[in-house]
């Protein structure tokens, strides 16, 4: 029987006692018959329940057991062995010693309990009164028992609001898994930097791989290695994975830069992608991630390291054919199921992806700028871009665009999102050849001639003035 089967100590024991007496139990002895069977029994070898070595009971101990378990409804627990009384207690532990260690697990919650224990001793050794010195197994149960595990190492110096909110969330909730019940539901993105370095012609790179996970089947939407760690990459992979898996409802990541850039947030937003971000200083709460890169070392890597000449587009080609065909299709630990047959089995909130082009235009951040009357330019990062003549009135325009990539910006109607125009780089040097283009005028409603005379307002003033019979407030005067 494998010891994940197995019952406890005090279970097996309680097994044992019951297959010693169970037969008198089952077929109880003649009056008088009692003494010699359990001689009997006493002479018979047994196993031991934990280590398994043959061992012996005395007569009184088995009529002992008897006695009990006759008079008990359910033989078993009675045969049980009993708790000790100071069984959960720490009579080593005075008052005094669990406040001291108390306060210094609170000072130094990084430190090992060897480390505790060593401290504690030199406490003693200045305050005798504290107690006695507990034995190390006592002190880590005792520790362990109330909660006082060892903590990861914190940062030198001041602790961040950041980390400070997360720490007193960890300490106030509980910590539970989850699964989104549909595919595409949610999915999780992240970074981790590989253990192997590339060849590039600059030298030896070690690579970041972004990885795109969906929660419930495991299956990647979509990985890639890269040489930086920007947005412009995040959104290069993202824009893969939507038109490889469609688009999800929700997507998970950390509080990176990249992950929080106008580019990022703004395009889910305009997708209808719901953007939830974990706890800072809390990598748990992404932890399916985390478990995919450990396969990703143990497996991919692992077969990697021998390749001497290994280059980022060979590392990307060998980790498509490993997604694809090995991890997709091996049975995961915690579902029971392969990715791609959890993937396909459903059910599935996906959604269709927009084309290309839609979304490179989603995946943009939006910005206001002014329109220069001079020249009818705006400037974007310090390069100047023309407006069409016909939208030569507007005052503040709305223009979108990734800050990695100026040649494709564009004219956005604010109100409704719709693209107006293509917006394209100041070229001097063609408008150094004194060619222009026709103004287009904002309104394409034809007008007839303009009209002379007075304007309407003033005809009319004049009017009502003189219906009111005054004489003219002046007195003319001749000129000569």
């Amino acid at each position: 029987m494998s010891d994940d089967h197995r019952p406890g100590s005090h279970e097996r024991w309680a097994h044992l006692r019951f297959s010693v007496v169970g037969g008198l139990l089952a077929s109880p002895p003649k009056k008088g018959d009692l003494r010699a069977e359990l001689v009997r029994l006493a002479q018979r070898l047994w196993r031991h329940p934990r280590t398994g070595q043959p061992m012996r009971f005395g007569v009184s101990t088995i009529e002992r057991w008897y006695y009990a378990a006759l008079r008990a409804k359910n033989p078993v627990t009675a045969l049980r062995r009993k708790l000790r009384q100071d069984s959960g207690g720490f009579e080593m532990i005075t008052h005094a010693l669990e406040t001291a260690l108390r306060q210094q697990y609170h000072d130094h919650p990084s430190w090992s309990y060897k480390l505790h224990l060593d401290n504690l001793a030199v406490l003693l050794g200045v305050d005798p009164s504290l107690g006695r010195l507990p034995s190390y197994p006592t002190l880590r149960r005792f520790m362990t028992t109330h909660g006082m595990r060892r903590q990861p190492r914190r940062r030198p110096g001041p602790e961040r609001p950041g980390e400070l909110h997360a720490r007193d969330i960890r300490e106030a909730r509980e910590v539970r898994s989850f699964e989104n019940g549909y595919v595409s539901g949610l999915w999780h993105l992240d970074f981790h930097h590989g253990s192997l370095g590339v060849l590039t012609p600059s030298g030896l790179t070690h690579p970041v791989l972004l990885g795109i996970l969906d929660d419930r089947s495991r299956l990647v939407c979509h990985a890639q290695w890269y040489l930086d760690e920007t947005t412009e990459s995040l959104i290069h992979a993202l824009v893969q994975a939507f038109l490889k898996r469609g688009l999800p409802r929700a997507l998970m990541t950390d509080n990176g830069a990249a992950m929080l850039a106008a580019e990022t947030t703004q395009g889910l937003a305009r997708l209808s992608i719901t953007h939830f971000t974990t706890l800072p200083y809390s990598p748990h709460q992404n932890g399916k991630q985390e478990a995919f890169w450990g396969a990703v070392e143990g497996r991919l890597m692992a077969m990697l390291e021998a390749e001497k000449d290994l280059t980022l587009e060979l590392l990307n080609a060998a980790t498509q054919a490993w997604v694809e065909m090995e991890y997709h299709r091996a049975v995961h630990s915690e579902t029971g199921q392969a990715p791609l047959n959890r993937w396909l089995d459903g059910p599935t909130v996906a959604r269709e992806s927009p084309a290309l082009d839609e979304l490179r235009l989603a995946m943009t951040a939006g910005k206001t700028r002014s329109q220069r009357r001079s020249d009818g330019t705006l400037s974007i990062a310090g390069v100047r871009f023309e407006l069409p003549s016909r939208f030569s009135h507007l005052m503040k325009v709305h223009i979108r665009y990734a800050s990695w990539d100026l040649s494709h910006v564009w004219l956005i109607d604010e109100r409704t999102g719709v693209e107006l125009a293509r917006l394209y780089p100041l070229d001097k040097t063609r408008n150094a050849e004194s060619l222009r283009r026709p103004l287009e005028p904002p309104s394409t409603t034809s007008l007839a001639a303009p009209r002379g005379g007075m304007a309407p307002l003033l005809r009319k003033l004049m009017a009502d003035y003189a219906a009111t019979g005054l004489p003219p407030a002046y007195i003319p005067k001749e000129e000569k």
